[in-house]
């Protein structure tokens, strides 16, 4: 009793901390970008989704080397890939009056299409599984993840410096934080990543503690329980993007997040020594997979229409992305 209260207490801290630390951390993203003029897209997807996304990294790296399970680790990154889609959909309720996907700069379509490729590698991958011949212990699927990161962080960051120079030729851009200085939003945004990241990477192990006294199976508390203790960071981070009006950091981190996530997958990969990390794991890992590309390319039609209205307090696009999730969850429990 007094352990499951401690797990309990440690994830009410943990959760805590995050929420505090990851609102403000939004607030200085949305500084940066703006000082540094390198674009709110680009920001969101590499500089705060490479902090959101640490905590999947840490789980990952400790399933495969010390705890020696595959399944938790390739789960634990589906599953946030899955549930930072839904973070997606989640968004539309704080945003109105028009959806959240007309809003958002149709740039956003590039990093989607990033995270399709990858999630399409990854599905063809574990469908073959054991069928795919390795490069020393790794699956050559894994450098192709690092290789295709690479690319979309090129290629995005180009992107945004063509679209700002195009913007700031046309008008004068209103700058919203005047008295704040670039030293002070590096500072501030350094101090409060480091908070998020460290209540983040206590937080999967609290997650699994209180996942083994469930009793449930290693794919489905992997894409489910431990998958939503680490993407609390994203969910925060977007969440409080979306208060203050940074839509674009918001989105950008979440597309961002899933294509960190992806590279995890080969940098657990490097570290699970008995070979490529697909040859090991359940093939229920598809679900999620196709799961996250449906959510995805909904949401990507959602980018591209740019409805002007809702009629409820959730767009279409939206409803779809989360009715894909509830058939995740069901047929994840089904099999699980």
């Amino acid at each position: 009793m007094m352990s499951q209260l401690l797990f309990w207490l440690g994830f009410i801290i943990c959760t805590f901390l995050i929420v505090y630390s990851g609102s403000r951390l939004s607030k200085y993203g949305d500084i940066i970008a703006e000082k540094t003029g390198l674009g709110k897209i680009w920001v969101g997807v590499v500089l705060m989704a490479s902090v959101t996304s640490l905590p999947e990294l840490v789980t990952g790296i400790s399933s495969v080397t010390y705890a020696g399970v595959p399944d938790i680790a390739v789960g634990n990154v589906l599953g946030a890939c899955v549930l930072n889609m839904l973070i997606f959909a989640i968004l539309d309720i704080f945003h109105r009056p028009m959806p959240i996907s007309a809003k958002a700069h149709y740039g956003h379509i590039l990093s989607a299409g990033f995270v399709m490729l990858m999630l399409g590698i990854v599905a063809i991958s574990l469908f073959l599984g054991r069928y795919i011949l390795p490069l020393g212990w790794i699956g050559p699927y894994s450098l192709l993840f690092i290789f295709i990161y690479l690319i979309a962080m090129r290629l995005i960051y180009f992107y945004e410096k063509r679209e700002i120079s195009a913007f700031m030729r046309e008008m004068a851009v209103e700058l919203r934080y005047k008295d704040i200085s670039k030293k002070t939003a590096y500072i501030n945004f350094g101090i409060n990543a480091l908070v998020v990241i460290v209540a983040a990477i206590c937080l999967p192990k609290v997650g699994e503690g209180i996942a083994q006294m469930t009793g449930l199976g290693q794919t489905f508390v992997g894409n489910i329980l431990i998958a939503i203790s680490t993407t609390l960071p994203e969910s925060v981070v977007s969440i409080s993007a979306v208060k203050i009006g940074a839509i674009d950091l918001a989105i950008g981190n979440l597309f961002g997040s899933n294509i960190v996530n992806i590279l995890i997958l080969a940098i657990d990969d490097i570290f699970f020594i008995k070979g490529p990390i697909f040859s090991f794991v359940n093939l229920n890992h598809i679900i999620p997979a196709l799961s996250a590309i449906t959510m995805t390319t909904i949401a990507i039609i959602g980018l591209t229409y740019h409805a002007g209205k809702k009629r409820l307090f959730l767009a279409w696009d939206s409803i779809g992305i989360i009715l894909v999730y509830v058939v995740n969850l069901m047929l994840l429990y089904m099999l699980r």
